[in-house]
């Protein structure tokens, strides 16, 4: 099983810039699949890709969920530490529901409850407090070695996935946006631009000039 160990040093890629990578449905299930579905940190580590790859949620919005904060009957995720400190509430995929349910279920076997966040440590050193961005992230770049990707597999480039793919879709611009919690109109158009530049490559290929 993919662990969370203890937070240790790693290498700073602050000021480096990456080319969008975002997953396909398929890469996603292969990442899914090398999570264990028997351990809880597996089910865990399953459920916080759920939300970030089946609602868009920036990985600090992730880290402050609260139990509260999902409604299960409506499918829906409340926002309450959005970037600006703004406050939005946002669909989730029916399956992405399902992987959160079962985290939300064993959660209440390993004693925590509705006042720890929802994706808090269980173990005796540090129980019930969240856990830390540099965890998550390197679960994520162990589970990926796992399941054999060789794409760089991040929180943000599961909501890059999830752009993504609403977009291949045809879902409104605006939608995108509400989605995700962008500020304006103008940067969700700029965000997917970046993602999908084989769509314009694909529009020139069949250009008579």
């Amino acid at each position: 099983a993919v662990s969370f160990p203890e937070p240790s040093p790693a290498t700073s890629h602050k000021g480096q810039t990456f080319r969008p990578q975002p997953l396909t449905r398929a890469e996603i299930d292969a990442l899914l699949a090398a999570a264990s579905r028997r351990s809880s940190s597996g089910i865990r580590l399953r459920a916080l890709i759920a939300v970030m790859g089946g609602a868009g949620l920036r990985l600090a919005e992730t880290l402050a969920l609260r139990p509260a904060d999902i409604n299960t009957v409506d499918a829906t995720v409340r926002v309450e530490l959005g970037k600006g400190s703004k406050t939005r509430t946002v669909g989730i995929t029916g399956r992405s529901l399902e992987l959160v349910e079962a985290w939300l279920e064993r959660r209440k076997t390993l004693g925590l409850n509705g006042r720890h966040p929802v994706f808090a440590t269980y173990s005796s050193n540090g129980f019930g407090r969240p856990l830390s961005q540099q965890q998550v992230r390197a679960a994520l770049r162990r589970l990926a070695d796992k399941a054999s990707l060789d794409k760089r597999v991040h929180p943000h480039g599961l909501r890059h996935s999830l752009a993504y793919e609403m977009a291949r879709r045809g879902v409104p611009l605006q939608v995108i946006q509400a989605q995700l919690g962008h500020a304006s109109l103008d940067g969700t158009s700029h965000y997917i631009g970046r993602l999908m530049p084989k769509d314009v490559v694909d529009v020139m290929k069949g250009l008579d000039w």
